[in-house]
């Protein structure tokens, strides 16, 4: 009897421990870090010269519960999917971790928060887009696009672009043409970033009956929308050069070479027959975007002198 009851006793703590972990699982913190990647230097270039840390740190957080929200919301739309595919039977959803409707609770309140706390701490732009955000990335990305055609990235990628649309309108209450060339770099970005990981899920794919580009198209097919995408991502990236410094500059025509080099690999490894590693693509797309970023954000910071 002693021993059952402190089995119950250390238990308990596993349990809340783990359930913890479940709901925190739910946002997807990995994916949350592209937030903090974009958000932050597009209010640095906004506010150029200058660094309103309240601000950020608001904006910060109200975009953080957003794509907290979002996330969980696409996981309890996805739950069925996450339950077949390797990638993702380990979601919390998936293993019955948290019940299916305390995660739509969790996610609508995250959402609603979100809107509020970015309504009262930066403006209403800001919170409308955030709630526009999360209303895209769920209803028309992973409800009507996701399941239904192999662009789904593609313009469901948008959501994943309004990180520097609220950090840019936290600071100026407007939306200017250096945030929709942010918006942007991100929109293009996304198709070659998702699609070399799907190379290598695509039977999961496939087996979940998503059609992502790689489950339904040929290895040659799938590298030549990823070059086509990454050369249209590092044309934006120099399209913003006028708004900012030589750093910025600098660092965008190298790692743009960089990002480059690698997609015509891949792209020159399936046509001629190689195995080729889709997923170095992936990984290194992440390196290459903070690059960019990080750079705009160093750059504006110094208040270096814009090239025109």
């Amino acid at each position: 009897m002693r021993v059952r009851e402190v089995h119950l006793v250390d238990g308990a703590p596993n349990r809340f421990r783990d359930k913890v972990l479940g709901y925190l699982a739910l946002t997807k913190p990995r994916v949350i870090e592209l937030l903090l990647v974009t958000t932050i230097p597009a209010m640095l270039l906004a506010d150029r010269g200058t660094v309103d840390l309240m601000l950020i740190l608001n904006t910060l957080f109200g975009g953080l519960l957003a794509a907290a929200g979002a996330n969980t919301l696409n996981c309890v739309a996805d739950a069925d999917i996450d339950k077949v595919m390797k990638r993702t039977e380990r979601r919390p959803l998936a293993r019955a971790t948290v019940p299916r409707s305390h995660a739509l609770v969790f996610g609508l309140a995250l959402s609603v928060g979100s809107f509020f706390w970015l309504w009262r701490t930066t403006n209403m732009l800001s919170a409308h887009l955030a709630g526009a955000t999360i209303a895209f990335y769920v209803l028309v990305y992973t409800l009507l696009l996701k399941r239904r055609t192999s662009q789904n990235v593609v313009w469901g990628g948008a959501a994943g672009c309004m990180p520097v649309m609220i950090g840019w309108s936290a600071v100026t209450g407007t939306i200017g043409w250096q945030a929709l060339v942010m918006f942007a770099i991100i929109f293009f970005w996304t198709p070659p970033h998702t699609w070399a990981l799907a190379m290598k899920y695509k039977d999961d794919y496939r087996a979940a009956g998503v059609p992502m580009l790689p489950a339904v198209a040929t290895e040659q097919q799938v590298t030549k929308q990823i070059l086509i995408y990454t050369w249209l991502t590092v044309l934006a990236t120099l399209a913003l050069v006028p708004a900012a410094g030589w750093l910025y500059a600098s660092v965008a025509a190298l790692a743009g070479l960089w990002f480059l080099v690698m997609a015509h690999k891949l792209h020159a490894g399936v046509r001629r027959g190689d195995q080729v590693k889709p997923l170095r693509l992936f990984l290194q797309s992440n390196n290459y975007l903070a690059l960019v970023f990080v750079a705009l954000a160093v750059d504006s910071v110094l208040g270096l002198p814009t090239l025109f």
